[in-house]
């Protein structure tokens, strides 16, 4: 007797992993197919054996790496899983040795080890009636290995065999192991699982992971091939043979779901799964022609509860398909193609004839709840109002897309089907609802029904349970007034000559309207709506809410609302509870005034003519008024602002701010503010730059208001004089003042107001004369002082000198621009580096112990120093004497007549001499400098050489646009040069690139 190996499919791109590896190959012609001579040779104690060599080679094929697996992997492991439990294979003595060479292809130790955990903590949480304890065993001799092969102890071994005795036990544990894994567990791992426990296991797995198991061992096998893992047949699309899925029938005679959509020959399979599983529940087939015969078979299927059918050809095209049975409770016949069709049904519950063509339905299903023949085109207006009115009991219709369906239809089918909940007959353009009443209606969607008009409200008023009303796209529809108490959600888009929303439901949470061009007037009451959003309607001028959970309004691009919006989403206009309110491009706004007391967010972009802006919202966190350049005032009153930038309202003349978190203003470019009143105790940053109205008054009443201010500028606020700078000593912690661009000439106010300034900037004060900074370097004013900007100003020679020799605190210094600055000589007066006493020459007086070593002129604690375009600047030394440790940064760039440069800083790291085209002595002792910028220098390569010989830790040097390079012509040589004089190089920035 020959035992037939089922499911043998013929898949070209399934043969060539199979080819490409030769051991899998060998081991399928030696081991799998060889026997197939010999009928007999399946039958006896070596079956077992067979099927273990055809699992094993299903373990080989699932882990071939080079072969493409399809979308289709988990039917093929199903596959091959029945065929190795077909018992055609070989003796397991003749494939074992081909199945050596390649058992490292596939290690079933991670699943194995993964299992035996997770049926141990099964067995630990499960009762008595799952036990069969785990429990390690050993066994000694062939006889002893031979039984446990039958009995319920799974014995598995590794991949990497020895030839040693594998069911010997004697061998002792190797602890050397790093992970704590003994030897003896790579080797052998024993373990014992009742079936009641490894079934239980294995329910959790998919039919994946139950081919990898069934190749550990025999009863794993077994397990895993049981019939509660294979209640499902799924053939979907494959290239199934009648006989092969008779096979299969067989085989798992207790199926109750089978799928053969898109297999060949669909009638002769289903007819076959007809007649042979008589516990089928679920059928779904499809993508070919079905006989008469199978429907007249289905009434034998007694246990069938569900029919799927998509995509078919029903009959010869002449006959009506009949389709009778007793417990059928779920049809489909989606896309069919079939002339008349009669359906008796007595326990039928659900019906879907979407997208089929029959030209008639005859329908006997009395508890039919479902009923979906949507898309049937050739269904007449009749025949609808036939199938409809049979099925009394009937909750859903969905007849969208039967542009024959009329109100009597509708009629005849409110009269009949008393239940009916849910109606869809969107598209159906002869219906206007007129004389319909459909009283128990929740969910009605009308999409693009030309005939649904203002006159249709009235109908639908009648549908007092209604929870669920779309209109989209009903173009004659002008306008909606409805006082429905379950309205829930509602939808209007794009219907064009809509323009009257009056909605009355206390539980309207949901309303959608968009693209409405006519809609001017809107009136919702609802006491649970909680978002609504009304984007780009353009006519839109009357708002009323009466919504009590409203929370988040988007009106985007209603550029024809009106300043009377405010009222509406003010305190007594019906929306107590908004916190978000987006009013951005609303173009016909002017005065903007909201007294909220649950406003968070306000949003008033592209509000461009908005001039009055009033705001009492004690609980708004923030404000967005990005393009409203027109405000003129604007007041806010008990708001929760942190921060906030008016910079840009370039019109903005009065500013009232009452803000008691607030720690950011910013007002820079505020050019005609005028009056100010600011209150914020908290502010901490006030930025007033180019405020040029801004007088002392405004100044001394911000300063008493805002005691904690830290940083404030000033910049361009040429109306600030000596009695707003006196006010600052109201700021107690006041660091930052920024003085920039003034016209002040006298600064004694802030040496004695701003004693705590760390920060001092000046830049272009024109007005200062050379004693104005005397307090600083004489009398010792700004003690904590730090950096200081001098830019752009007319201080004198004598005045810099005494300031950078004295002010040996400040840390950083810019004198960017400075005409009367000609020389930065911190050495002996006309002495010259290579003058000073071999001492000073030598690199000790740069190490770190001599740093340290006490002196009595005191370090300079400078880091950062500017010199940028100052066009009188001829000659810059500072030589260790001068004691410039901490300096890290010198940038004299654009200095067009700087000659010399002789600088020795042991800290400095950053040098900047571009555009010195005058410069033509280079002398650097700085074992730090890691940048150097010679960009159009007039210096030769040989100084540049030298200059960087003595900086060991230089690491980018840019020398493009030099002229005297350019005479040299740069090439490898030259940037051999460079390297070489100074090895740490890793970057050269060079005009030419290498020949």
């Amino acid at each position: 007797m020959k035992i037939w190996c089922c499911l043998c499919f013929t898949f070209e791109d399934e043969e060539a992993p199979l080819k490409g590896n030769n051991v899998q190959d060998k081991a399928m012609r030696e081991g799998i197919f060889e026997n197939d001579k010999d009928p007999e040779s399946n039958i006896g104690n070596n079956a077992e054996d067979a099927e273990e060599a055809a699992a094993t080679r299903l373990a080989l094929a699932l882990t071939d790496s080079r072969g493409e697996r399809d979308d289709q992997e988990p039917l093929r492991l199903f596959e091959d899983m029945n065929r190795a439990m077909g018992g055609g294979g070989a003796y397991w003595d003749e494939v074992a040795p081909a199945l050596d060479e390649a058992v490292h292809v596939f290690d079933p130790l991670p699943l194995r080890k993964t299992l035996i955990r997770f049926a141990r903590r099964v067995q630990g949480e499960g009762s008595s009636s799952t036990a069969g304890a785990a429990a390690a065993a050993t066994a000694s001799g062939n006889e002893d290995c031979d039984r446990d092969t039958h009995n319920k102890r799974a014995k598995v071994y590794s991949g990497s065999h020895s030839n040693e005795n594998p069911c010997d036990s004697s061998g002792g544990r190797d602890d050397g192991d790093e992970g704590g894994t003994s030897k003896s567990e790579d080797v052998e791992v024993r373990m014992d699982l009742t079936d009641d426990l490894l079934h239980m296991v294995f329910s959790f797995l998919d039919h994946i992971n139950l081919c990898r198991a069934a190749m550990v061992c025999r009863q794993w096998r077994a397990a895993s091939a049981h019939e509660d893992f294979w209640r499902c047949l799924n053939f979907e699309s494959r290239n199934i043979s009648v006989d092969q899925f008779e096979d299969m029938c067989r085989r798992y005679p207790n199926a109750t779901e089978v799928n053969i959509h898109g297999a060949p020959n669909i009638h002769l399979l289903v007819m076959k799964a007809v007649s042979s599983l008589r516990n089928l529940e679920v059928l779904t087939l499809g993508r070919g022609q079905l006989g008469d015969p199978f429907f007249h078979a289905l009434a034998e299927c007694n246990m069938l509860k569900s029919l799927n059918v998509n995509d078919a050809t029903l009959g010869n095209g002449v006959q009506e398909i009949p389709i009778n049975h007793d417990r059928l409770r779920h049809l489909q016949l989606t896309k069919c193609r079939v002339v008349r069709i009669s359906v008796r049904c007595p326990q039928l519950e659900t019906l879907s004839l979407k997208r089929s063509n029959m030209a008639q339905a005859v329908l006997s299903c009395p508890l039919l709840h479902l009923l979906d023949i949507g898309s049937c085109h050739k269904l007449s207006d009749a025949a609808i109002r036939s199938a409809a009115t049979s099925c009394p009991q009937l909750e859903s219709l969905d007849m969208s897309n039967c542009s024959c369906v009329s109100d009597e239809t509708l009629r005849e089918i409110a009269l009949t089907c008393a239940n009916l909940h849910i109606l869809n007959a969107s598209y159906c353009p002869n219906i206007s609802l007129e004389s319909v009443r459909l009283p128990m209606l929740t969910v009605l969607k009308l999409h693009s029904c030309e005939g649904i008009t203002s006159a249709s409200m009235a109908a639908i008023s009648h549908s007092y349970m209604l929870e669920v009303l779309e209109l989209d796209n009903c173009n004659l529809l002008t306008s909606v007034s409805l006082d429905l108490p379950r309205l829930q959600n509602i939808r209007l888009v794009h219907c064009r000559k809509f323009a009257d929303l009056n909605l009355r439901s206390i539980m309207l949470s949901s309303i959608m309207v968009s693209n409405c061009p006519a809609l001017h007037c809107i009136n919702i009451t609802s006491n649970s709506l909680q978002k609504l959003a009304l984007q780009k309607q353009e006519n839109l001028t009357t708002l009323a809410l009466q919504c009590q959970c409203l929370q988040e309004v988007d009106l985007t691009d209603c550029e024809s609302l009106t300043n009377s919006v405010c009222e509406v989403f003010s305190d007594g206009g019906g929306c107590p509870m908004l916190k978000t309110l987006v009013l951005d491009n609303c173009e016909n706004l002017t005065a903007v005034q909201f007294c909220s007391t649950s406003l968070v967010s306000l949003s008033l972009v592209g509000c461009r003519a908005i001039t009055s802006l009033e705001l009492t919202c004690p609980r708004l966190e923030k404000l967005c008024l990005d393009g409203s350049d027109h405000l003129e005032r604007a007041s806010f009153s008990l708001v929760a602002l942190q921060s906030l930038n008016l910079g840009i309202c370039p019109k903005l003349n009065i500013l009232n701010i009452e803000a008691p978190y607030m720690v950011s203003l910013e007002l820079k470019g505020c050019g005609v503010l005028s009056e100010a009143t600011i209150n914020c105790p908290l502010l901490t940053s006030l930025d007033a730059s180019f405020c040029s109205q801004l007088k002392d008054d405004c100044l001394s009443a911000t300063t008493a208001s805002c005691p904690l201010i830290e940083s404030l500028i000033l910049m361009s606020c040429p109306s600030v004089g000596s009695d707003g700078l006196y006010s600052l000593r109201w700021l107690k912690h006041l660091t930052l003042l920024d003085l920039s661009y003034t016209f002040l000439i006298n600064l004694q106010p802030v040496f004695e107001s701003c004693l705590q300034l760390k920060v001092l900037k000046l830049q272009a004060c024109k007005y200062l004369n050379d004693t104005s900074l005397e307090p600083l370097y004489i009398e010792g004013a700004l003690p904590v002082l730090q950096e200081l900007d001098l830019s752009y100003g007319t201080l004198c020679q004598s005045a810099i000198e005494e300031l950078l020799a004295c002010c040996t605190h400040l840390t950083h210094l810019s004198l960017n621009g400075c005409v009367n600055m000609h020389d930065l000589n911190w050495g002996y007066s006309g002495g010259q580096l290579s003058e000073l006493p071999s001492v000073y020459n030598s690199s000790a007086l740069l190490s770190d112990e001599n740093i340290h070593e006490p002196i009595e002129q005191a370090n300079r604690l400078l880091q950062n120093l500017n010199c940028v375009g100052c066009p009188n600047i001829r000659k810059v030394l500072i030589p260790p004497m001068a004691r410039c440790f901490h300096l890290l940064s010198l940038n004299l760039s654009l200095s067009a007549n700087l000659k010399e440069v002789d600088v020795a800083c042991f800290n400095l790291c950053f040098l900047n001499l571009s555009n010195c085209c005058a410069l033509e002595v280079l002398k650097l002792e700085c074992p730090r400098l890691t940048s150097l910028f010679l960009q159009s220098c007039n210096i030769d390569e040989e100084d540049v050489e030298a200059a960087i010989s003595r900086c060991s830790m230089l690491e980018t040097l840019d020398v493009r646009f030099c002229p005297k390079h350019v005479n040299c012509q740069i090439c490898s040589i030259s940037m051999g040069r460079l390297r070489s004089a100074c090895p740490s190089l890793k970057r050269v920035f060079s005009s030419f690139s290498p020949p």
